[in-house]
């Protein structure tokens, strides 16, 4: 892709934050305010200054857009296929909010494309509902990848490639969410800035894409099941320390909040 450099880039310093912006600015008929500019270049700067830029393999910044459209450009791999989502679930400083019905993104990326291994999952949630998961996906099995609440019983499931759920008493905490898987036993998930590992045997998935705002359970012979939050980032990729990409989502966050008028 060759660009013409805009003097409202000056300062930005990744191509890829370059090409990322210019396609955003493009679906969305407008320029960004070039404080959201810098946000995502600083993203991109900081995320390959820790060394975790390179295992980020699928990711949405579902914020700074001016509009939807501009939010489902990626900034790493292939872009969602929206469903049933309109203009007006869509706020430049909060993120997209699910319906817990009908509304999600699927990612186009499938779970087994990421080494069983050596994987990521996260998300950043400006609000939380009930049940309904932020990201997920299930292969025949099961296989679960799941974040966040599960049921209406008070608990959420924070699992990444295996069979055996990870139950945790619903917390509170808003912001970053993650998970990392970096062996066949273990498992990390972060929330309210703190990680945890816990023992969790890991198995093989298949072809099933992983979506955000919805869990397709049918592989497991159970209904789907939608969430009603509101999210303004994704990524999914190979394993990476939680805690450095949470610190440069939140980042992200704060500089696009500060950045809109």
């Amino acid at each position: 892709m060759t660009l013409v450099w805009k003097s409202g880039w000056d300062g930005l310093t990744e191509s890829e934050a370059i090409d990322y912006v210019a396609a955003v600015e493009a679906a969305d008929g407008q320029e960004l305010e070039f404080g959201v500019a810098k946000a995502i270049n600083d993203f991109v700067v900081g995320c390959k200054s820790d060394g975790i830029w390179n295992a980020i393999k699928a990711s949405c910044i579902l914020a700074g857009a001016r509009t939807l459209d501009g939010a489902l450009v990626p900034l790493v791999g292939g872009a969602p296929t929206p469903n049933n989502f309109v203009s007006g679930d869509y706020d430049r400083e909060t993120g997209l909010v699910g319906d817990g019905s009908t509304k999600y993104l699927d990612s186009n990326r499938a779970s087994n494309s990421d080494p069983q291994n050596s994987k990521h999952a996260s998300v950043y949630v400006s609000t939380k509902t009930g049940a309904g998961p932020f990201l997920g996906a299930i292969s025949a099995g099961p296989v679960y990848t799941w974040i966040g609440p599960g049921n209406s019983s008070g608990n959420d499931i924070y699992v990444l490639n295996s069979t055996s759920l990870v139950v945790v008493p619903r917390p509170t905490s808003l912001g970053f969410h993650g998970l990392s898987r970096t062996s066949s036993t273990n498992l990390f998930y972060r929330i309210g800035s703190s990680t945890t590992a816990v023992s969790n045997s890991s198995a093989a998935t298949n072809s099933e894409t992983t979506e955000i705002f919805r869990i397709d359970r049918t592989a497991a012979s159970f209904s789907i099941v939608y969430g009603a939050s509101r999210l303004a980032f994704y990524s999914i990729g190979e394993s990476l320390d939680l805690a450095l990409l949470d610190t440069r989502v939140s980042n992200l966050m704060t500089a696009i909040g500060a950045a809109i008028p």
